[in-house]
Order: structure tokens, then sequence, then C-alpha cells
């Protein structure tokens, strides 16, 4: 904790910040680059594969995905090498089980399924909007020209429904399959199961399966078959009667891609092309937004609390991924009204064995960071604080009050100014019960933790709506170090948002701070997304420790250093934007146990996607070609 006389140090540079004051040079201190604004952009739930599965980088850089290690061809179809990414279904009936023995693959994917993705225009429900109006009264990320894209995209069809758009939906070959044109570019689609157990089981990782270009013996061959038998979650509720490959309401939606080399994700392979690219970075913990938010602001996993120490949450909030007697792996306690903490510490607690069985069975043998006593969330709950700083009491689920060390506070103590801007943050200050409001609670990892939510000179300082992005960065008083969070209508998210109307948002904000001339030299906007959201990936994993590594999803580079289309391999996860802020201010690890504290990956001979170091992580410099 800062000293009194840094605390009043601290609350009177935040509130300079509050009142317009230029970030100058001095402001935004030395750096050990050229480097002198960081932004990052955060999207949702796309997995590397699922956009870039089709890409061929320019220049003859190389790069690993589906295209080119002939799982598809160009045109969307299987390949030659189409059987690697077989699926298989399993059986697990007794204890979870990360990597089940008793499976066989199928024949067809099970068919495809609507989810929840929304079936008609509403002005109460959508997107999409009935009309421009609806469309501008409820988003602020979108320039005007780009509202008619929250106009459409409806399904035509009944939520968790067969997805008929899909012309051969019925008999799916065993592998991944182009989303379009059956399903176009710009329509909605479900949303794959991505939580904490269930992405495990869906990576299948054990050692029997190890070989020398894939040492943690992850498969990735589990994918429908997760989706289908426990999908999103039990909330401790019975498995439904007459449960079937249809009940979750998802199918094998987690194996569609989009084809880039037919014109789909156009905006974000420009960016590629002009750019650069990393074919090798991973979401750092497996399971939903809430606990990648986290990751991506503490280098570490948040744990249940009361009054600051380590507590037993409630009884229907502790995971148990066992399977429900006579159910295929239907859990016993798991879902977003149920189970998300687990005491990973402990053999005794369900699930907990098997994974940290297969840790210490790794050769780098990766230290679980489990503390004894501590339950850890792994998936989505309400953070702490509400916006106006008071104690989050509305909800049940809620993590209480952290004094968990965020990046801010890293920052604030070099006095290095910072701002997380959360699309819908004025909305959400004004009712922050308003069910639709589109501001992400969950993304702030900020609102999780007392150092900043207690202080209203540093709540205002540091937390704002995208419109204050934009002012600041007209205005010439961008921080230092920027998170800039979609809301949900423009984020990314399946089901509740598109892939378009993310790129939408993301080439507003770089034609904004390209059109600067006194910022763009400077800058580097980071546009990543916060998990694969259960779409499958074929990338390796490399497991850090109990919470993670997961599956690729992309990471684009964009900065007057990063020009030229190039494709970095080595190994990096969301604490790797954490490395690269540390670095470039010369800022200390977090804390001891951080994910911050691991080495750059060094890369195996002969394969550069895996670290011969495990664990490790690298700090992202390797994507810039600085000046000597």
């Amino acid at each position: 904790m800062a000293s009194l006389k840094s605390a009043l140090a601290l609350v009177t540079f935040a509130g300079t910040l509050t009142h317009g004051s230029a970030a100058t040079t001095s402001d935004i201190g030395a750096t050990t680059t050229p480097i002198k604004h960081v932004i990052v952009v955060i999207g949702e739930n796309r997995s590397f594969d699922h956009l870039f599965a089709t890409y061929r980088p320019p220049g003859g850089e190389t790069i690993f995905n589906i295209l080119s290690e002939g799982v598809v061809a160009e045109d969307g179809a299987p390949g030659p090498n189409f059987a690697r990414a077989a699926q298989q279904r399993a059986q697990v009936a007794k204890h979870y089980d990360p990597a089940p023995k008793d499976k066989e693959p199928y024949s067809h994917l099970p068919p495809v399924l609507t989810g929840n993705a929304p079936e008609r225009p509403s002005d109460t429900e959508g997107p999409p909007f009935v009309s421009i109006a609806a469309a501008a009264a409820r988003d602020s990320g979108l320039l005007p020209a780009d509202l008619p894209l929250l106009l459409k995209g409806e399904t035509g069809l009944p939520r968790r429904a067969v997805d008929t758009r899909l012309p051969n939906v019925n008999r799916l070959p065993n592998g991944p399959y182009p989303l379009t044109p059956g399903i176009p570019y710009d329509a909605y689609t479900a949303s794959p199961v991505h939580r904490f157990f269930q992405m495990w089981q869906q990576m299948d990782c054990h050692v029997r399966h190890a070989r020398k270009d894939n040492p943690s013996g992850c498969l990735n061959d589990l994918f429908p078959w997760v989706e289908v038998s426990v999908g999103a979650g039990s909330n401790g509720k019975p498995r439904p009667a007459s449960f079937n490959d249809s009940s979750t309401g998802e199918g094998s939606t987690s194996m569609g891609f989009y084809n880039m080399s037919r014109g789909d994700v156009p905006y974000l392979k420009e960016l590629a092309a002009a750019y650069t690219l990393s074919d090798n970075f991973h979401q750092s913990v497996l399971g939903g937004t809430g606990a990648n938010h986290i990751m991506l602001g503490t280098g570490d996993a948040i744990w249940y609390s009361v009054g600051g120490r380590p507590a037993k949450p409630p009884a229907r909030q502790i995971e148990n991924p066992d399977p429900q007697p006579g159910t295929n792996n239907y859990y016993r306690q798991d879902g977003y009204q149920g189970g998300s903490y687990v005491a990973c510490a402990s053999l005794r607690e369900p699930g907990v064995a098997a994974l940290r069985a297969y840790l210490a069975s790794l050769p780098w043998k990766p230290n679980p960071n489990c503390e004894p006593g501590h339950y850890y969330l792994v998936n989505n709950y309400k953070p702490g604080y509400l916006g106006d700083g008071g104690v989050n009491r509305r909800d049940t689920f809620v993590v209480p009050p952290s004094r968990l060390r965020t990046i801010g506070d890293a920052l604030l103590d070099k006095t290095i100014p910072f701002r997380y801007y959360g699309e819908g943050w004025n909305a959400y200050l004004e009712n922050p019960k308003d069910g639709d409001a589109a501001y992400c609670d969950i993304c702030n990892f900020l609102q999780y933790t007392s150092s900043i939510m207690t202080n209203a000179a540093l709540r205002r300082a540091h937390i704002g709506d995208l419109d204050a992005f934009y002012r600041d960065v007209s205005d010439g008083t961008l921080p230092a170090v920027s998170f800039v969070k979609p809301s949900g209508l423009n984020d990314g998210h399946p089901a509740t948002s598109r892939v378009d109307v993310f790129e939408a948002f993301a080439r507003r904000l770089v034609d904004a701070v390209q059109a600067q001339p006194e910022l763009w030299p400077g800058t580097v906007i980071f546009i990543t997304f916060d998990e694969a959201g259960g779409y499958w990936d074929s990338g390796y994993v490399q497991p850090i420790d109990f919470f993670g590594d997961g599956p690729r999803v992309p990471l684009i580079a964009v900065s007057p250093y990063s020009k030229g289309g190039r494709v970095v391999h080595s190994y990096t996860d969301h604490v790797s934007i954490l490395k690269f802020i540390e670095r470039n201010w010369r800022l200390p690890p977090l804390t001891n146990r951080s994910r911050d504290n691991l080495p750059n990956p060094k890369a195996d001979a002969g394969n550069p996607y895996v670290p011969a170091n495990s664990p490790a992580i690298g700090d992202l410099t390797d994507m810039f070609e600085f000046p000597d």
C-alpha cells in the first residue's frame, strides 16, 4: 500500500487530469521505446482460426492456421489434412475428467443450432433494431454511417432451433466448416459454451497425447461434445427431461469459421496485412469474459473474500463439474447463476485433482498458483463495486470488494496517466440497475478492486465513457495507457453482436488516432479479444497454471513501428500486454505471484510456437521494429 503522503499526491495528480489538463510528454514519463501511448481495444469471444482460418499474409510471411496446415482449402472445403481436426464424442459418468479415454469420432457433427441469436428486429430487445433512431438511442460507438449495421442480421429462425441457413447443417463433415455463404457474414449466430471446466475438457489435454510439437498433449478434439453434453452449465438444476444433442441450443457451433480468403473479416485482414499480427497469442484464463478481463488487468485470478480475507463462498457458488447421476457429463453445479468459484489448492474439491494431476505430469511442472483457503473466480460474476463506488449489494452473484493489485495501481505509483474507457459508462452511472445497459461491468478490472473505486477523484480521472476517449484524442489529452471496451452492441460477441460491427468500431477508433499528427507517431493500438468464446482453434496451448492458458485469439499491433504485414510466432497471452506496459515504463511486476513475473519465451529448436523454457510468455516487443 502507498503511504498516506503518496496517496494524497496521487489524488492531487488525478484531479489535474479530471479537469482536462493536457497529458504532456513529462506526464507520460520516460519510456524505453518510442511508444508514448498504448491503447488496448478488447473485442469479445472469437478464436484465431475462427477469424484467420484462411488468411495468407503478404511478403512470404509464414502463419499457422488451418489453411496453411491443409485442414481446409482456400474455398473453406475440407483439405488433405482435414482429419487432423476431427472431433470426438466421449463418456464421463462418475467424476469430472478433462481427458476421457472412452471416446469415438463423430461420423457427422451434431447439427448447428441458433442458440439465442435474434430471430427478428426489435426496439425492445435489439439488436437488430427496427430503426436508425432506435439504434442511435442505444449506441455511441459507431459512426452514423455505420448504424445501419445494427438494423440487420436476424436469423429468421426460432431460437435454439436447427440453423437451416447452413445448407448441409444435418450432414456436416467432422471438422471445421465455413459459416459463409450459408450464414451471411453480417448475420447473428449462436454463441458456443466458454466456461472454465468445459474449456479444459474441450482441449482434451493429457501427457499420453504429447508429441514433440505438442508437449502439452492438448488435442482440441472435444469441442462439440462438450457443447451438447453440458453447454453453458446447469446452475445446479437437474438435467432436463428428454435431454439430447439439441437441448443446450448450441450443437456444433464451436466449429464454424469465417473465410477471410473469400471476403470475410475484411478490416481485420486489412490491418493484419498492413501492420503486425500474432498467430500465437492466447486467452489467459480458460473460461469467460470476467476472469479474462481480471487477468488482463492484474496478471492474476481474483478470489472470494470477506473484509479482505479469504473466505468460503455460499455453497451454490462453488463449482462441481462431476456429472449428475445417470448423465453423461452434465455437471452438478455450474453456471452464471451457479458455481463459479474453485478452491484449487484442495485436491478434495470436485474437478481439482484431475487438473492438478495433469499439471504435475508436465515436464515443466507448472505452479498451479492456488493458495490454500482461497476460492478463485473462474467465470463471470458481477464486480464488487457499482460505478459510483458503492458496494454492489443489488446482485446475488458478486465478487466481494477485492484488494488485488491492478496495472492501474502500478501506473499510479509512478504518476503515469491511464484510463479505462467503457462504452456506456455514463448511462450505467445514471442507472446501474438497468438490465438493458450495454456497458460491460464485468469487463472493467478496476471495478473489482478498492484502491480506485473507493476514491471519487480517482474514479473520475481513470474511468470514462467512449465519448471521453474521442475527446481526449482530439484535445491532445490522451493518457499514456488506455483500455477501450466496446459496448455489448459493438464488441463482436456472438448472438448479441457481430464481427463486422466490431470492425466498424475498430475502424472508427484507428482512423481517429491516425488523424492526430502529434499522437499517431508514438502510439500503438493493440486490437485483440478477451477469449476464444468456445470456438475451436488448432494452435498449441501452453498450460501455465491451474487457470490457463487457453486457445489462441487474434492480436494486431497497429503502430508506425509495426508496419509491413509481419506475423510473429512467439508465445504470448493477455498478460503480455501488461509486460509490454511494464517494460516500456520500467515498472516491476504487479505482485510476487502475478504472471508478469514469467520469463520471455525461448523458441524450441525448429518450432517457434512452443517455448523451450515453459512456462513463459513474451512481452510483445518483437511485434515492433524500433530504430537503433
